[in-house]
């Protein structure tokens, strides 16, 4: 009996990007909707995981969500690049059976982290980018298609001259606090299965086609039978740390507790290299672990227990 009850142990974790905004850099009008749409996307993969379904289905369930909410770098949020365009990028993986999909560059998908399900499920690749993967698109005829403008914002736009009059004072080009952003998932079924997905809008100001760790498996996204993990910050250094896959390591191989390998990674490992961001984790017990090093990072969570919450600052 007890082992039937396991099998019906499920639950979420998503997150809507870390950041060096200040608390008083928000109005409280705009935290409460970013919340609103955080508490959305949580429906809306519970709404999977509670009938039973798989959790790659609400992980993506979740993320399309977020990826359709002005208020996140990612979908229709994403931020400019350098000439004033959108390159975005997602992926996803499926713990139990290792399958994984990825796409970055794409300018004319509407919901990035479906396009790379489509590159998991319907090709015999992991990774597709740019034209290539808009062409891979194409053939996809459940894949949403909309013009480049579509990701046009103001918030964004004054963000991209922002950076722009921060790269001309300093003569050189910005990194540090225009990469924050990116949303993503994990889930745990009623199956016992873990599935992970991460999309971003990437850089502000990003040149050359820029890539950061979001699309990249295990990375920015990971995920086996014990451990999925979604990433968000400064994604060169997640991926020098192969962060993503080295909590899931942590936790399977070395016996760590999901916490403990989260906050070695995020805050110990990545700070030291120069970087910072933040995380979301799930292990096979339903266990959750969001730690992250800057002043916020939207999240939200359903444990097994069914309760559930939203937050955006450390406290």
């Amino acid at each position: 009996m007890q082992a039937n009850n396991d099998k019906k142990k499920f639950a979420l974790v998503i997150h809507g990007g870390a950041g060096v905004v200040s608390r008083d850099s928000i109005p409280d009008a705009d935290a409460e909707l970013m919340q609103a749409d955080l508490d959305h996307a949580l429906d809306a993969g519970y709404a999977v995981l509670s009938n039973g379904g798989h959790a790659i289905d609400a992980v993506t369930a979740a993320i399309v969500v977020l990826e359709d909410s002005p208020w996140f770098n990612a979908g229709k949020g994403s931020v400019f690049n350098s000439d004033g365009g959108h390159e975005l990028d997602a992926s996803v993986m499926e713990g139990h059976t290792r399958r994984a999909g990825a796409v970055a560059g794409v300018s004319s998908i509407k919901n990035p982290i479906l396009l790379a399900r489509s590159v998991m499920e319907k090709s015999e690749h992991v990774m597709l980018a740019s034209d290539g993967a808009e062409r891979f698109a194409d053939t996809q005829p459940d894949i949403d298609r909309v013009d480049p403008a579509y990701f046009d914002t103001d918030k964004r736009r004054q963000q991209l001259e922002a950076a722009k009059a921060l790269e001309v004072q300093q003569a050189v080009h910005t990194v540090q606090g225009t990469y924050f952003g990116t949303v993503g998932a994990v889930a745990l079924d009623q199956h016992g299965h873990i599935a992970a997905g991460t999309s971003t809008g990437g850089m502000t100001n990003k040149k050359w086609s820029r890539v950061g760790d979001s699309p990249i498996i295990g990375a920015g996204t990971f995920a086996t039978e014990k451990c999925g993990v979604s990433g968000t910050g400064w994604g060169e250094f997640y991926i020098r740390a192969v962060a993503a896959h080295d909590i899931c390591s942590r936790v399977e191989y070395r016996g760590d507790s999901l916490i403990q390998a989260a906050e070695d990674v995020i805050n110990k490992i990545i700070p030291a290299m120069g970087g910072d961001g933040g995380a979301i984790a799930l292990d096979c017990e339903g266990n959750i672990a969001m730690p992250f090093n800057t002043a916020g990072m939207s999240r939200g969570w359903i444990n097994p227990d069914g309760s559930r919450g939203t937050a955006i600052f450390k406290d």
